[in-house]
């Protein structure tokens, strides 16, 4: 019984800081880029609708990359700025292993909401636009969303300001956008659509080139995550 008992309070100590957690990490503005990631999905989605596009899985993809972008985009990059604005840094820093109990943690949680909106947003495109394997096309859409945010969260704890960090990342994906007629069907493009074949191409080797591109992607996160995480001991430059 008291076996019963320890387990459910850790529960329910787990829960609440998993809560407490997501509402500094969220706070109150991250709703808003909700309401706009939902905003673009729409607009577009009607876009494809009324013009008769030849909806396929690939145009799922497109119109569904920039919500994803949009929803990591807060989290990751205003991060560090919440705890900051709500004075939780010297609380979390007097926590031993501070980066491995902590933001190791926030950023699990970040990116499983994250996935659980791609989700639903996938869902909906499947039901009203074109039939797809809603779970296949949200893990394909998490390497580049992940891949952003894990950046987003390296250069806000270089930056440590939440504003400084969105201009960063916001001229970078210019840059990814202005290269892309370059890079587009190479596995150096972030933003390569598995689903759009290129024309006279070998399947095989465009199967290869996504296998390439998932582990450019995968190995960046971990550099970014990791990098993020060690300039995160460095407790001086952020109390």
């Amino acid at each position: 019984m008291a076996k019963k008992l320890n387990i459910l309070n850790r529960l329910i100590v787990s829960i609440r800081m998993i809560r407490y957690n997501l509402r500094i990490i969220f706070a109150n503005r991250f709703i808003w880029f909700l309401v706009a990631a939902f905003a673009f999905f729409a607009f577009f989605a009607v876009q494809m609708i009324l013009n008769r596009n030849n909806i396929d899985d690939g145009s799922i993809y497109n119109l569904l990359i920039f919500p994803g972008m949009l929803l990591i985009f807060y989290p990751s990059a205003f991060g560090i700025q919440n705890d900051d604005d709500s004075r939780m840094l010297e609380i979390l820093f007097g926590i031993p292993n501070y980066r491995y109990k902590v933001w190791l943690v926030r950023l699990v949680m970040i990116y499983v909401l994250i996935f659980i909106i791609t989700v639903l947003f996938a869902t909906v495109a499947s039901v009203l636009l074109y039939k797809i394997n809603v779970f296949e096309m949200a893990y394909e859409l998490m390497y580049p969303v992940v891949f952003i945010g894990s950046m987003a969260f390296m250069f806000s704890t270089l930056i440590k300001n939440g504003n400084g960090t969105a201009v960063v990342m916001v001229l970078i994906g210019v840059t990814l956008i202005i290269l892309q007629d370059s890079i587009q069907y190479t596995q150096w493009n972030v933003f390569l659509n598995p689903f759009n074949i290129p024309r006279n191409s070998n399947e095989m080797i465009w199967q290869g080139i996504i296998s390439k591109n998932r582990i450019f992607l995968g190995i960046g996160m971990l550099v970014f995550i990791l990098y993020g995480l060690f300039n995160l001991q460095k407790r001086e430059k952020f109390i």
